[in-house]
């Protein structure tokens, strides 16, 4: 039996991402779930999309939907951008697109097309970019876009008393649901940490890859997890996001 290995955000880090993927000696054997936010951040944007494709031709390979793959692929669709994105790790990408061959562009707006916004294996485990709002579960959600956009589902994680039991009427439905949930999208930098944190059933695998923490990927049976260098240091001429 193969290992269940879940990634977090990597925003254009393909150099963090083939350091990681070495150091927790991934073989074909396992099960790979990347929890989305391929590009806008590093320099190799377009890189990393066409390294995952190949990936995938040799792996197990889940792929979710992050808000920046959500903007990029609209930009290349649609020839629109938006000028926040530009200035959120966009430009990079953009630059990266610019050097890929037009031959190759079709393959990868098939991947963005078939990227899915949540995964939920046979143990009950959600894997999603960033939450979900409708108290009956991701299946029930009104608004696709809150799975790659929401931030409350961890900040009522974050927030809650240790204490608190489940069986309070007061403990938050959306977190009975699973028996645990993986997640991206806010970088746990943000509180000062730079390995994955657990808040209730919620993991936050963003290490903060676009700024200037490690990418990580955990073996979500043992929580091993592995890391890379810290990503800017492997851009050492660019700003990244930061």
């Amino acid at each position: 039996m193969g290992r269940t290995l879940v990634i977090g955000d990597i925003h254009g880090a393909l150099k963090a991402l083939q350091q990681v993927l070495d150091k927790a000696n991934v073989t074909n054997s396992d099960t790979l779930i990347f929890l989305g936010d391929y590009v806008d951040g590093w320099s190799d944007c377009a890189e990393t999309i066409s390294f995952l494709i190949k990936l995938k031709a040799s792996h197990d390979c889940i792929f979710i939907r992050g808000n920046h793959d959500e903007l990029c692929y609209t930009w290349l669709t649609q020839k629109t951008n938006n000028p926040e994105w530009v200035k959120h790790g966009g430009q990079a990408t953009m630059d990266s697109y610019a050097k890929l061959a037009d031959s190759v562009l079709n393959t990868h707006y098939e991947f963005y097309e078939n990227l899915t916004n949540y995964h939920i294996d046979d143990n009950n485990r959600l894997f999603l970019h960033a939450g979900f709002t409708n108290l009956n579960g991701p299946d029930r959600e009104f608004f696709s876009k809150l799975f790659y956009w929401d931030r409350t589902l961890w900040e009522t994680a974050l927030s809650i008393d240790p204490n608190l039991k489940k069986t309070d009427i007061n403990y938050p439905k959306r977190l009975l649901l699973f028996n645990e949930i993986y997640i991206g999208h806010t970088p746990v930098t943000r509180i000062n940490k730079t390995t994955p944190v657990k808040a209730t059933c919620v993991w936050n695998l963003d290490t903060g890859a676009a700024f200037k923490g490690p990418l990580t990927i955990m073996d979500v049976n043992t929580k091993e997890f592995w890391q890379s260098d810290p990503a800017y240091t492997l851009y050492p001429n660019e700003s990244g996001r930061n």
